[in-house]
């Protein structure tokens, strides 16, 4: 690909560069993962200074499109997957939309006693056990999300439901539950032992934390949800509107 900077041009160097450079991440080459060239190369091909070239890579480095290594350069960064909240689906039906194969590498379902915030949550007594389902997930090569959800006893599930179906969609056509409001915390948090083994990454990485409470169209608690996701596979956007 040939680039160049129009030096007489009133659009700011740095911004061309910027441009320059948005070109060189679409290219199909570098989405391979190819390494940019690099900044002194790059820097005299342009005829600007690397510190104008810096100013354009920072940027991307930022919008999460560029990732900088030191010794080794800089490339373009793997897309990320993203959820919006705005019209919430199932995780199934979110990466459906998106086309992205989902794999499921771990299915747990077992009947606990809840503690005191999840008993506080459902409106129940400790002593009352509930639905517990853990999922593992992720794309074929590799696990991005560990899901760990509660279901309220009044939900009906027995435990030998496939819940390798979309589990909102599941949970309307076999037993009558219509998932219709959710309510979700976002955190950032470090990956303890237990969260780094399902997710196969170094104890203290971030993740991101995403509490879901999920209300039936009375309002009533029918699931309380968890996920982890691994911080450079997933991406959560809001959309907001008034």
């Amino acid at each position: 690909m040939k680039y160049s900077i129009d030096h007489k041009s009133p659009v700011p160097l740095h911004a061309q560069a910027e441009t320059i450079l948005r070109q060189l991440i679409a290219d199909e080459e570098y989405q391979n993962g190819k390494m940019l060239p690099n900044e002194v190369d790059l820097a005299k091909k342009l005829a600007i200074s690397r510190t104008t070239l810096r100013q354009a890579i920072n940027k991307l480095v930022f919008e999460g499109l560029l990732v900088r290594k030191k010794r080794t350069g800089t490339k373009v960064a793997q897309a990320a997957v993203s959820s919006k909240s705005n019209n919430w689906l199932s995780f199934s039906q979110e990466m459906k939309l998106r086309g992205i194969p989902i794999k499921n590498f771990e299915l747990h379902v077992t009947w606990v006693y809840p503690d005191e915030a999840l008993a506080n949550f459902f409106e129940i007594k400790t002593d009352r056990k509930i639905l517990k389902m853990e999922r593992v997930r992720g794309k074929p090569e590799e696990p991005f999300v560990y899901f760990a959800s509660y279901f309220h006893p009044r939900v009906g599930l027995t435990g030998e439901e496939d819940f390798k179906r979309p589990l909102y969609e599941m949970l309307e056509n076999e037993h009558s539950v219509i998932a219709t409001l959710s309510k979700e915390e976002i955190s950032a948090k470090a990956a303890d032992a237990f969260i780094a083994g399902k997710l196969k990454v170094p104890v203290g990485s971030p993740v991101l934390f995403r509490k879901r409470f999920v209300f039936d169209q009375g309002e009533r608690p029918i699931e309380y949800n968890l996920g982890y996701y691994k911080a450079d596979s997933f991406v959560y956007s809001v959309e907001s509107s008034r």
